[in-house]
């Protein structure tokens, strides 16, 4: 098993890590938001252009303020906004 299939496996512990993979976009979310010190180390596979680009689309009610607080800064993204919202 990979790096990153080990990462997927202990993030998305209901799905196939192949599966979890196949949505690039929610596996790091996911990361960034539950990922430890160590499975944050992986974001040198990624970027950070990247890493941006999923806060800019976050998925609504998976962040929590602290770790959007957090890749903000770490971003350079300035101060963060409000966390993105499920509309009803």
């Amino acid at each position: 098993m990979t790096e990153l299939e080990q990462i997927a496996a202990h993030l998305f512990w209901w799905k196939a890590p192949q599966e979890a993979l196949a949505d690039r976009h929610r596996f790091l979310a996911q990361l960034m938001v539950y990922g430890t010190t160590e499975d944050v180390e992986v974001r040198r596979h990624f970027g950070d252009d990247e890493l941006r680009s999923v806060l800019a689309d976050a998925p609504p009610g998976l962040f929590d303020p602290r770790s959007w607080a957090y890749w903000h800064l770490v971003l350079g993204l300035g101060p963060p906004g409000e966390l993105p919202r499920r509309r009803l």
